[in-house]
């Protein structure tokens, strides 16, 4: 249903390209697949350091959200580019819930 092809890129960060070809379907279809595959990339913690291109085949057309996330976290997990450990906190934040006031 998915490709996943990657590259070390030695920036601090991974970048993301999602190609998704006329065979899978219409432009609706191609589209909606290709936001489906950001959203799960969005949520997942994905080690920094590669370009990966993520491809859509056909089978990935009359498929739920949960099965492409299920099939692109056990891509990522097999080419070893989730985060063991991520951040508890999205990047850039600060926890201020168990701050201590006038500190």
């Amino acid at each position: 249903m998915l490709v996943l092809r990657a590259l070390p890129n030695q920036r601090p960060n991974t970048r993301f390209g999602f190609a998704v070809g006329k065979r899978v379907g219409s432009a609706v279809v191609r589209n909606r697949l290709k936001r489906r595959l950001r959203e799960v990339v969005r949520q997942l913690p994905v080690g920094p350091g590669f370009d990966v291109v993520i491809t859509g085949r056909p089978p990935a057309r009359e498929s739920s959200y949960q099965e492409i996330r299920n099939a692109l976290v056990e891509l990522l997990r097999r080419s070893r580019l989730l985060d063991p450990h991520p951040d508890p906190l999205p990047r850039g934040e600060a926890s201020t819930r168990n701050a201590v006031p006038g500190t």
